[in-house]
């Protein structure tokens, strides 16, 4: 048992290294490898006997190889019809009654048919000749190399290169599909691009299987990247003899936005230390002679500010909200509210606002640290950069639409960016009464009235009330004021009163005080007990 336990620790030690040393290096990360992630090795149960149904329905005759199993439909009409339904035996021959045996070796749908037809009209003259396939024969095939399992299946014989791989589930996150050899009973081998036909729809790269081919997968060696403007950004295995415009076709061409004029290719130097970068325009990368070498990176740049839209939104309380464009630079925040149509009548301009959206990381360390403190043990600095921090509004604009509207102040007109949004709100005619009053809720706004006033037509304090620490949380900015410091209320002004913490509960009291004086009775009759044991 001890000896089972030591080789299952061994075992996953081997595997959290392997599994590091290929999550720490760069692997190929375009989407078709998903198909690599179909194992499971919980769920593998498929017995390598299994037959592999084929995915294409109508075959190639010029491409597709007969042998034995395969059944043909043979029909000869002249003044009568004659037909024959034949099977290729085992030797690669086919037996035709009253013609004989003919050769089929090693040849396609298309020379076998021609080939037969020949033989038909020897002995037939005036006839017509119809020939098909009618029924595939099964076929056995293998796969190995870095794959989860070498295995062998059995397959339909009109199936391909990617039946196989799909149906095997066994490739692993380090298996070259762009380089696949298959190798025939004859010795011939030949590579394969499947992420071309895959891709591409290269059929070409995804053959038919015949008898006995082995199918051999290799491990991720050599590899090329192509980022920036192209449908497919990514990195991909190295293939011999690619060009640059092979890849960037492979990665699906050029974005609309894509500057075609200058295209990068960053390549090793012989020492494979130090990186140098070379220039070519389209023209003489379409000619396909630039050949990428291993660890080469394609980088296609974007055209600058190149169907870059302008655009800002205003929404809210004005009379033709919505999507504006503006000129960079220029459109200013009065320009698109004129051009919009002005404010309406019930428009809040004391509540109005800017946001922008910044293209940088806003995060701030210091508050990212107290959000995970609990407040009763922050100091007071901290608890109060903390408040202020969390009333932040994130990429809020400082501009007074009361002052530029109203006040033709025009240092507060701001030039608008792309992506500004204008937010007008409803005008508030009324203060917030919230806390412990008799009748908390909105009162109707008053220029004249003070916030004591307010206070009164709420109904006055509740019982719990903290009198003397009344605040103001203003509407416009969000700030927190002393009751007694605010001069002016604005609408949509808050008045909050806040409560008194409610005192302790009697019957804790009094179960607390019954247990301490339980325990001083305990005490002084073991000193009682004691003094008299001394005597």
């Amino acid at each position: 048992m001890k000896n089972l336990t030591t080789l299952l620790l061994a075992s996953i030690a081997l595997i959290i290294i392997l599994t590091g040393i290929v999550l720490g290096q760069d692997i190929p990360n375009y989407p078709e490898r998903l198909i690599s992630e179909n194992y499971d090795s919980l769920k593998f149960q498929q017995p390598e006997t299994s037959v592999v149904g084929a995915t294409s329905g109508i075959i190639d005759p010029e491409e597709y190889v007969v042998g034995p199993g395969d059944k043909l439909f043979v029909s000869i009409s002249g003044v009568k019809e004659t037909v024959h339904s034949l099977i290729i035996d085992q030797e690669g021959f086919l037996y035709i009654p009253r013609i004989g045996g003919t050769d089929l070796r090693n040849l396609n749908l298309f020379e076998a048919k021609q080939k037969i037809t020949e033989r038909l009209y020897e002995y037939y003259k005036n006839v017509e000749i119809f020939i098909s396939l009618v029924d595939f024969r099964k076929i056995k095939v293998s796969i190995t190399g870095n794959v989860v399992k070498p295995l062998t299946r059995t397959v339909a014989a009109n199936s391909r290169l990617m039946d196989l791989i799909s149906a095997s589930s066994v490739l692993t996150a380090t298996s070259d599909i762009r380089n696949i050899r298959i190798v025939s009973n004859s010795g011939k081998h030949k590579i394969y691009d499947l992420v071309s036909f895959l891709r591409k729809g290269d059929y070409s790269n995804n053959p038919y299987l015949i008898e006995g081919d082995v199918v051999i997968i290799s491990k991720i060696d050599k590899l090329v990247k192509i980022s920036g403007l192209v449908k497919y950004p990514a990195i991909y295995e190295f293939v011999l003899n690619e060009s640059v415009n092979d890849l960037i076709e492979l990665a699906g061409g050029f974005l609309t936005t894509a500057r075609t004029d200058t295209i990068e290719v960053v390549r090793f130097t012989l020492d494979g230390k130090t990186q140098q970068s070379n220039y070519y325009p389209l023209d003489e990368i379409e000619k396909g002679k630039i050949f990428l070498e291993n660890g080469d990176h394609i980088i296609v740049r974007e055209i600058p500010e190149y169907f870059k839209e302008h655009f800002v939104l205003l929404d809210g309380y004005i009379k033709y909200p919505g999507w504006y464009k503006i000129v960079k630079n220029k459109t200013t925040l009065r320009d698109i509210v004129e051009e919009a149509g002005g404010f309406l009548k019930e428009a809040s301009l004391t509540e109005a606002t800017v946001s922008r959206r910044l293209q940088i990381d806003e995060k701030d360390p210091e508050y990212e640290r107290l959000k995970v403190i609990n407040p009763a043990d922050m100091t007071e600095d901290e608890y109060d950069y903390f408040k202020a921090k969390s009333r932040q509004t994130s990429g809020r604009v400082v501009v007074d639409f009361v002052d530029l509207f109203i006040n033709s102040n025009l240092d507060e007109n701001i030039v608008l960016i792309r992506g500004d949004v204008i937010k007008i709100p409803e005008k508030k005619n009324y203060i917030i009464m919230l806390g412990q009053l008799i009748m908390p809720g909105k009162v109707i706004y008053d220029s004249t009235l003070s916030v004591q006033n307010y206070i009164e037509l709420a109904g006055g304090f509740g019982w719990r009330a903290i009198e003397d620490e009344v605040r103001v949380i203003k509407a416009k900015t969000g700030e927190w004021l002393d009751a007694e410091d605010v001069t002016k209320l604005d609408p949509g002004d808050t008045i909050w009163i806040p409560e008194e913490p409610p005192g302790p509960n009697f019957w804790e009291v009094f179960m607390d005080g019954l247990t301490i004086v339980a325990q001083l009775a305990a005490v002084a009759a073991a000193m009682a007990a004691i003094i008299i044991a001394t005597r």
